[in-house]
């Protein structure tokens, strides 16, 4: 890729990084991707309600804020009729393009930001370039950017290549909340790929280097508890109260508790809680958010379980009432060594990559899990790719940045990899 091509994906790149949205409100984000598909005329272009099984969604904002942020995409510019299709939180879209009768392969990206307000000091890049945030105090802080910025890019090259078959690619929405991946998953686009390729840059990886296939992600199962007590007043009649807060706490603490597992990696965290008006009122009502994790999704399972007791027995001692829901989650799965390997073999012949791992363990969770065992399961294949990058700050910090020239090192392996199973298909690695 010369230098000049490469120009027009930094500059899109930073121009996705300047309109962050979060999750079920990337309005503008949609109608600029629907836009850049357009240029590139595909067969088909599927929007909103048409790429998602709207009944799976989770977790999905008020309308108010719903409202706010489509105010926000008109006010930059956003195509009204891309509004209308992405109405109520429907975002993000797919796009078919058809280049012969060889296999259909998916390409998954994300592009949701999250609620991190931005760094502005001057050593930060997109501060000092001019292409920081415009919607303060949210913020690409995980590289989605550049993962549409990506999937463009690796749809360019496919379609400039010897590619035969289908390409079908997926702008997810919602994969910061882990809700995304089902209603895309369960939208029946993917129900013929054949092979499906999903990326994320960095997950501190260094720049150089390419990891072919992730091969553990831990399942997810995000928890709301609310408490139910009664009110008293605190200095004159405690005894008459039922103390809401009292039982969250006896839960917070409790969930810590929770026996591990020997079959695996098992994760707890209580992240959001609340509750009480007063200090001299006995709370009536409190909540906790949290969630639970596992090497398998059995195991997330079992965590679980234990959580709803751990609520259930809280309450039960502090005279109150609990209910606990579920309110997203995502699978584990693992990538298929057979796609793997092509990965590989495609990322030894790209320039400026310095080291390539065959596999690695993800270490948290992602969504994309579900559009791997949709297609896994309807005996495709799937993959999970991760690109280096030597981001400054943290993942999901106010200074995570990642180094442009990588995303052409994305570009060109996730493309080659398509080309390369659309020509040759893969061989059986087991033996």
């Amino acid at each position: 890729m010369h230098a000049s091509e490469f120009e027009r994906y930094r500059q899109l790149r930073r121009e996705f990084h300047r309109y962050p949205e979060p999750a079920w409100c990337e309005f503008h984000t949609t109608a600029r991707l629907v836009e850049a598909l357009e240029e590139r005329d595909p067969d088909a272009i599927y929007v909103g309600r048409e790429a998602l099984a709207s009944e799976k969604r989770t977790r999905v904002p008020d309308e108010s804020v719903l409202e706010e942020w489509t105010e926000r995409a008109r006010e930059a510019g956003a195509d009204e009729s891309v509004l209308e299709r992405t109405a109520g939180g429907h975002t993000g879209c797919i796009a078919t393009f058809e280049f012969g009768d060889g296999p259909i392969v998916g390409l998954r990206v994300d592009i949701d930001a999250l609620p991190v307000r931005e760094s502005d000091d001057a050593d930060h890049q997109p501060a000092a370039d001019g292409f920081r945030s415009t919607n303060e105090g949210y913020m690409h802080a995980c590289g989605h950017d550049g993962h549409m910025t990506i999937g463009l890019g690796a749809i360019d090259a496919v379609m400039e290549g010897d590619f035969d078959g289908t390409l079908i690619a997926c702008f997810q929405p919602s994969e910061e909340t882990v809700a995304g991946g089902e209603p895309m998953a369960a939208s029946g686009r993917l129900d013929d790929v054949e092979y499906l390729f999903a990326l994320h840059l960095g997950l501190d990886h260094p720049s150089g280097e390419v990891v072919c296939g992730i091969d553990e992600f831990l399942a997810v199962r995000h928890l709301r508890a609310e408490f139910q007590g009664e009110t008293a007043h605190a200095g004159a009649s405690p005894q008459q109260g039922r103390n809401a807060v009292q039982a969250m706490a006896a839960a917070v603490e409790n969930l810590y508790a929770i026996p591990r597992h020997a079959e695996g990696k098992t994760r707890v965290n209580a992240g959001v809680v609340g509750g009480g008006t007063a200090t001299n009122v006995i709370p009536e009502e409190a909540f906790l958010e949290g969630e639970v994790r596992g090497s398998t999704t059995e195991l997330a399972d079992y965590m679980y379980r234990k959580a709803e007791r751990v609520v259930s027995s809280a309450a039960e001692m502090h005279g109150c009432e609990a209910s606990m829901e579920t309110t997203g989650g995502a699978p584990s799965a693992e990538s298929d060594p057979e796609l793997a390997e092509v990965v590989g073999e495609v990322a030894r012949a790209v320039d400026g990559v310095t080291a390539i791992r065959d596999r690695d363990d993800l270490g948290g969770s992602e969504d994309a899990t579900y559009l791997m065992r949709h297609v896994q399961e309807r005996g495709g294949l799937a993959c999970y790719v991760c690109v280096g990058t030597d981001h400054p700050g943290a993942h999901h910090s106010a200074t995570f940045d990642l180094v442009e020239d990588d995303l052409r090192i994305a570009i060109e392996v996730l493309s080659g990899a398509i080309e390369r199973v659309g020509r040759d298909g893969v061989r059986d690695v087991s033996t």
